[in-house]
């Protein structure tokens, strides 16, 4: 290989590279928002008033818990994709939230 084509190489694969950690970081990102949305609705939940209320937002909740789960599992294929097998420190920084409100 010559040493143009090598520097070329060199350069892409720190692009690619860049990239990878760029698009994990965005992962972390979208499963912070999520987490804060079911925690928003939870702290709705908690302070509502009625059952028709609590009702609205339990259903509310679920759709932001199974949101947060989504974001949850796309950092986890991308940890998976640049070689991060062990998922330990996503449970430890981003805390799955309870299944239910409450």
């Amino acid at each position: 290989m010559s040493e143009r084509a090598a520097e070329t190489h060199a350069r892409i694969v720190r692009e690619i590279v860049k990239e990878k950690a760029v698009t994990l970081g965005r992962a972390g990102e979208r499963l912070e928002v999520a987490l804060a949305e079911v925690a928003a609705v939870a702290r709705a939940w908690r302070a509502a008033g009625d059952a028709a209320e609590r009702q609205r937002l339990t259903a509310a909740y679920d759709r932001a818990w199974r949101a947060a789960d989504t974001a949850r599992q796309t950092l986890l294929i991308q940890r998976e994709a640049v070689g991060l097998r062990h998922h330990r420190d996503v449970e430890q920084q981003f805390p799955r939230p309870p299944r239910r409100p409450g």
